[in-house]
């Protein structure tokens, strides 16, 4: 089994753009694909997992949020970033506009459902592994998947908590805050 460093997409990656619906708001935040070089180069699965409730809200098609995904993907190896390994998004929403993606799930960060499900596609230990996000909502995530978890500041870090289909009653402080990912990637190398 490998270990994998889990992104958060918007806020990590690329800029936190609300009710982002075009190609051209992607912007990739300053250093995200040199730091994923560092983190590729010692041989972490880099796996991103992202609530995308765009969807549910009738915005975008899941169609829509896999292309973006991949023009992501095309952007961080254009500026030097090794090939992500696997984009898992979660559509849901527990008052989505969409009757079809309105439902209470275990894909919906803070639920681990897609930590869970990409580390048995790409065959991850989540207790070698870690997850970079900037809510308390990725981190919560990460902790019930059992990896070690960083908070960047770089997104919405400080934003009330996203709506969830149940009340969170967990209290988590993430194993490490800085201010973006190539410091998060730094205290990683550190911790391996």
């Amino acid at each position: 089994m490998k270990a994998a460093v889990f992104l958060d997409r918007d806020g990590v990656l690329i800029e936190d753009v609300p009710l982002m619906t075009r190609w051209d708001q992607i912007s990739l935040i300053a250093g995200a694909a040199q730091a994923l070089r560092y983190l590729g180069e010692v041989g972490f699965k880099l796996i991103v997992v992202s609530n995308q409730a765009i969807v549910a809200r009738g915005l975008l098609r899941e169609s829509d949020i896999c292309a973006m995904n991949r023009r992501i993907a095309e952007l961080l190896v254009r500026d030097g970033a090794p090939p992500i390994h696997g984009f898992y998004f979660c559509p849901h929403h527990p008052n989505a506009t969409l009757l079809a993606y309105r439902q209470t799930c275990n894909c919906r960060k803070p639920e681990p459902g897609l930590l869970l499900t990409a580390a048995r596609e790409h065959d991850v230990d989540l207790k070698a592994s870690f997850v970079v996000g900037d809510r308390l909502t990725d981190i919560l995530a990460g902790a019930r998947a059992g990896c070690r978890t960083v908070l960047v500041q770089t997104g919405a870090h400080d934003a009330p908590l996203i709506e969830t289909g149940s009340p969170i009653h967990d209290v988590i402080t993430p194993d490490h805050v800085c201010r973006n990912l190539g410091e998060a990637a730094k205290w990683i190398l550190e911790k391996m």
